[in-house]
């Protein structure tokens, strides 16, 4: 047999290996597997899970037209591959690179250990324009464009020979713990799936893009005018090429060419940051710049609690944390602000809030999440360190308070003047409108103020440090895209 192995492109149209085992001509077996050594890590939480048993399921529904079905387990990937290669010897496995965490790169080589020891070929193709050993980017830019400009893969199924689910179902059954694929409704989270990811493509490009640049920066309005399309790239229920040439070719109609290229840059900033954890992945565990391994800050675990639970007394802090947990979404700028808020104005170690964030974000891509974490917490050496002011982002951004008021509702009786600093109201406006603050809703457990000043003094200490800039020559020539200035590469 033929094994292609489903991880984080979990779609039919536009996958290479799997127009590769198709062209073998030999018996094919599709395999996902919810392997424990990732479904049990901290990074993941229910959220991911119910999202890859939706596009599962989607995938299933499809491939029922062609007898034949996904055979989803929960086991380590080399004891199904040995129970597989006992039952049918396997002569290739087919998938795609994945840039993941250290835990899957191990895997990964124990796989190759394992196919070479069983005369199995193991074909690996490249995702979503993102190279495996390349030193530096100077051709980076030009591989990618080339790459998604490259026609879509289109599997011709009809021609596979794919095993039937009569013998699917007879192999689980004997071989493996059976998998539900059942998930409860929850109308906050986005459902996954292709079926679905097809449905905020097409109703983005046609229709909420036109409010994109105005709104990608606004806590409430983004949920709208933002593409939405992100847990579907992460998990791979879309690929980016599907996207960027779907939304090149809206380009080429006339309207909305300001917002589509604002979009379609967002694209490949994705693939840059995903390409430079591809290059650097110790930045999972510590700081890319080692100038900044000496920095150590005193942990506060009441603060972090506080943060987590969305109970710091800042309100668009609070508002962002408690929609981000019930919906597994909110904008970049919210993000960074999270990330920023936790680094800087509690100054405590960006390690500290890694798991509990990508938990909650649907769309966890740990080639964007470590990377970006790096950068937020302005411990890259390169890039603009960037403190954000919750409240000044507040006014700024949510000036009516809505989004607030929404996510924070102890707040939604307060005159607008007062809902982004609450500590403000008089004493006098405190008995009339029955608020006491520090019982209906917390103390700020910082001063944003002293705490940015103290930050940023620090910081900038660190980065005058002869070891933070001698790493920083080796970051940007290892990392800087030719023809943009360094402070301009996060964008």
């Amino acid at each position: 047999m033929v094994v292609v192995w489903f991880k984080r492109d979990l779609r039919l149209l536009d996958h290479e290996p799997l127009v590769k085992a198709i062209a073998t001509g030999e018996q094919i077996l599709l395999l996902y597997s919810f392997e424990p050594l990732w479904t049990t890590d901290a990074h993941y939480s229910e959220k991911h899970i119910n999202f890859i048993k939706q596009s599962l399921e989607d995938l299933q529904r499809q491939l029922l037209s062609y007898d034949t079905k996904i055979v989803v387990v929960a086991h380590e990937i080399l004891s199904v591959f040995n129970t597989l290669h006992q039952t049918a010897p396997i002569s290739h496995i087919f998938s795609y690179q994945e840039t993941g965490m250290l835990m899957t790169y191990e895997r990964d080589k124990s796989v190759l250990k394992w196919c070479k020891s069983n005369d199995v070929i193991w074909e690996e193709s490249i995702q979503n324009g993102v190279f495996r050993g390349i030193k530096n980017r100077k051709a980076w830019k030009n591989d990618w464009v080339a790459f998604i400009n490259t026609d879509i893969d289109k599997p011709i199924m009809e021609r596979g020979s794919f095993y039937p689910i009569s013998y699917i179902d007879a192999l689980s059954k004997r071989h493996f713990k059976p998998i539900s694929l059942a998930t409860k409704p929850n109308t906050q989270i986005q459902r996954g799936g292709t079926r679905y990811a097809v449905k905020y493509l097409d109703s983005f490009l046609k229709d909420r893009i036109w409010g994109y640049n105005a709104n990608y920066s606004k806590p409430a309005t983004s949920r709208k005018h933002s593409s939405r399309l992100s847990p579907y790239l992460a998990w791979g229920c879309l690929s980016t090429r599907q996207v960027c040439q779907y939304a090149a070719g809206h380009k080429k109609s006339g309207t909305n060419k300001r917002n589509l290229s604002s979009f379609l840059s967002r694209m490949r900033w994705q693939a840059h940051f995903i390409q430079k954890f591809e290059m650097e992945g110790e930045m999972e565990f510590r700081s890319v710049n080692k100038g900044y391994h000496e920095l150590v800050k005193p942990l506060r675990p009441d603060l972090q609690k506080a943060w987590r639970e969305g109970q710091t007394g800042i309100p668009l802090i609070d508002a962002a944390m408690r929609c981000l947990v019930t919906t597994g979404f909110v904008n970049f700028r919210l993000r960074a602000m999270l990330a920023s808020f936790f680094t800087h104005l509690l100054w405590q170690p960006w390690q500290d809030c890694t798991e509990h964030l990508a938990q909650h974000f649907l769309d966890f891509e740990p080639g964007i999440h470590f990377p970006q974490l790096n950068m937020q917490s302005g411990e890259t050496g390169v890039n603009t360190i960037r403190i954000y002011n919750p409240i000044k982002n507040s006014k700024e951004h949510d000036a009516e308070g809505l989004f607030i008021k929404k996510w924070v509702p102890e707040l939604a009786a307060l005159p607008v003047q007062y809902i982004h600093e609450p500590w403000e109201i008089p004493p006098m406006e405190l008995q009339f409108l029955g608020f006491e603050l520090g019982k209906d809703y917390p103390k700020p457990i910082v001063s944003v103020s002293k705490m940015r000043t103290f930050a940023s003094d620090a910081l900038y200490t660190y980065k005058k440090n002869p070891n933070t800039r001698k790493e920083s020559k080796r970051i940007i020539e290892k990392h800087t895209i030719p023809g943009r200035p360094v402070w301009d590469q996060h964008n």
